[in-house]
């Protein structure tokens, strides 16, 4: 176990708190990682891509020219994709890209982003992350003060002040334990995690206990 300093937002000491090694001080393995992002912008893709082959558009019934005498080439139908209107050939289909990872595999993937936060310095743990008024204003104040332009905000539950008041800040994003991805850990550089999400993100890590 590791102990770090508890901050509030003037960047002070409050307290302290432990980290578990097999969480927040593992091997960062960058394979995993890359997989872990290709995994989440695969699941994101619409895969409604939609082209007609040379069976699916219209026409074709007609051969548009005689076949000697015009100097073209010979052509049989409309629909060939050699002809301006025709189908296309290999066209795009409709498709699902989205593979799939076990779930000690995306634990393993969530590991390496904390432990690579953590190790770069860019990983902080606050007293509380409450908003008082879920105002933007007074996020975006309090974030500047603390020096974070560009943050995923941790929560043990949902808070919908303050994932109100972080929506309209650019850079900013907010969410609790079960929504923290690999993605948005390596996007937005740092983590800032209030002192009450810890146990759940180790949880949702796979330690026991």
């Amino acid at each position: 176990m590791a102990t770090v300093d508890v901050l509030d937002w003037n960047k002070k000491k409050v307290g302290s708190a432990e980290l578990a090694d097999a969480v927040f001080a593992t091997d960062v393995k960058k394979d995993i990682l890359h997989t872990m992002v290709r995994w989440q912008l695969a699941k994101r893709r619409q895969g409604t891509h939609k082209a007609k082959t040379r069976a699916e558009v219209s026409g074709g019934g007609k051969k548009p020219f005689k076949q000697k005498g015009t100097g073209n080439a010979r052509q049989g139908s409309t629909r060939s994709p050699l002809m301006e209107g025709g189908g296309q050939v290999f066209a795009p289909r409709p498709r699902d890209y989205s593979f799939k990872l076990t779930k000690k595999y995306r634990q393993v993937g969530l590991r390496s982003a904390l432990s690579f936060l953590n190790k770069e310095g860019r990983l902080f743990v606050l007293d509380s992350l409450d908003s008082t008024d879920g105002k933007t204003k007074e996020l975006a104040s309090r974030l500047s003060g603390f020096g974070a332009k560009k943050a995923v905000l941790v929560t043990d539950a949902e808070n919908q002040k303050l994932s109100r008041a972080s929506k309209n800040i650019p850079g900013i994003v907010c969410h609790e334990v079960g929504a923290v991805n690999v993605f948005d850990l390596l996007k937005y550089d740092t983590a800032i995690i209030s002192k009450e999400s810890i146990k759940a993100l180790e949880s949702r890590c796979g330690l026991e206990g």
